[in-house]
């Protein structure tokens, strides 16, 4: 057995080794490792590797980040993220988890991190270590990690017979976005919503979003709240439709949403949800999720139920 750098070229092998691992749970495609690992300008190589066998099989890999997106948007420049550790069930137990996650560790502290999260990365995966692997959280609580709270994604099955309506405000417009939206959306996630959402944003639009994977409130123009939608048309596969392929069905997202703080209390954020899912539905998608949230009661109000929980862990280097 022997410790090489992550390669692209090694994808199939990567993908391959994740799902005889995950994918009954998490299917990967090989489209979505490519986005999120190796597109993403934040891979941090120098932390991202691969064990493999005498016979140069991949039976292991760790992939690790850190924030270096020229883009100007405010991101913790303190944090090095782990955004996947995988090794090959017939190959634990043998101190290869050990060594990878210590050549990822050792290679983010010199790079500058003073804390490193498991998941959470711009383009993760996962928020955090799903809950159903209980021995991998043990295992990292073993390597120093803590534990600080829960995340869920949740989910609603709509009757494909029962319309939703949308919703209808006073001195409010609800809008799908176009592309002539682009500069008032920027602005506004710039003003409201600096950091990983604006960067969200700018990212869509660079990789040639339109404006329909946005549900917009306007008063006088401006945008005053946003709701994001994702289906299988989206320019970019977002967080909330990674486990599509888990249906028969097509699987819709709603998220990132938010509300400007000087409307907050108006019933905004509801409606603005509201019209996310009416607009998703009458493009024929009747399963929609919404992942990496604590606010499970809000959205238990329009019926969507946990369906993934995940167990978050940071370590201070």
């Amino acid at each position: 057995m022997k410790i090489i750098q992550l390669e692209i070229n090694r994808i199939d092998e990567l993908v391959e080794l994740w799902n005889r691992e995950f994918s009954e749970q998490f299917p990967m495609r090989k489209e979505l490792f490519i986005q999120n690992t190796f597109e993403d300008e934040n891979l941090f190589l120098p932390g991202s590797w691969m064990a493999v066998d005498d016979e140069n099989n991949v039976i292991g890999f760790i992939i690790s980040k850190r924030w270096q997106d020229p883009t100007p948007v405010p991101m913790p420049l303190n944090y090095g993220w782990i955004q996947v550790l995988v090794v090959s069930k017939k190959e634990r137990n043998k101190g290869i988890g050990s060594l990878l996650l210590d050549k990822a560790e050792k290679a983010l502290k010199e790079d500058g991190a003073s804390e490193i999260l498991l998941g959470s990365d711009p383009l993760h995966f996962f928020p955090s270590i799903p809950a159903e692997y209980e021995n991998s959280a043990k295992w990292f609580e073993g390597k120093g990690y803590t534990y600080t709270g829960n995340e869920y994604d949740l989910l609603a099955a709509y009757d494909p017979l029962v319309k939703s309506e949308m919703p209808q405000l006073d001195g409010v417009d609800i809008e799908i976005a176009s592309i002539q939206d682009k500069g008032e959306l920027l602005r506004f996630m710039n003003q409201v919503f600096p950091g990983r959402w604006e960067y969200e944003t700018i990212r869509y639009f660079q990789k040639g979003g339109t404006g329909r994977e946005f549900v917009l409130l306007k008063k006088a123009g401006k945008v005053i709240g946003f709701c994001r939608i994702n289906d299988d048309q989206s320019p970019v596969i977002y967080s909330n439709v990674y486990w599509a392929p888990l249906f028969s069905e097509p699987l819709g997202g709603i998220g990132s949403l938010g509300v400007d703080p000087v409307e907050r209390g108006k019933g905004y954020g509801l409606a603005v949800v509201l019209a996310g899912i009416a607009t998703l539905r009458s493009r024929g998608i009747n399963r929609i999720a919404i992942d990496w949230t604590a606010i499970i009661d809000f959205y238990g109000k329009m019926g969507y139920q946990i369906w993934k929980e995940y167990r978050k862990y940071r370590k201070t280097l």
